[in-house]
């Protein structure tokens, strides 16, 4: 799950959301708001079962970015309205 909800001046919070097993291991959402550096933003696991990791960026900006789990997996979310094979497309 990806929600983009409105930040201090003209940014915006994304966070994804997956739940908590799936899939097992660590993830990481990695993507050209991060040099796309594995591990930079790794989803941490909530009270509520789902894991989650957020960045804020400026309103009007193109992410472009994939999950990486273990043993070097990469995936696509579901949510994503745009994918192509570079990777998800959001623009916020």
């Amino acid at each position: 799950m990806i929600r983009i909800v409105p930040a201090k001046d003209q940014q915006v919070r994304v966070t994804w959301a997956l739940p908590r097993h799936e899939p097992s291991g660590p993830v990481s959402v990695v993507g050209d708001f991060n040099d796309w550096t594995p591990g930079a933003t790794e989803l941490r696991t909530r009270s509520n079962g789902n894991r989650t990791a957020a960045v804020v960026v400026p309103q009007g900006t193109t992410l472009r970015f994939r999950y990486l789990g273990s043993n070097g997996h990469w995936f696509d979310d579901e949510d994503a309205a745009v994918r192509d094979e570079q990777g998800c497309l959001i623009i916020v």
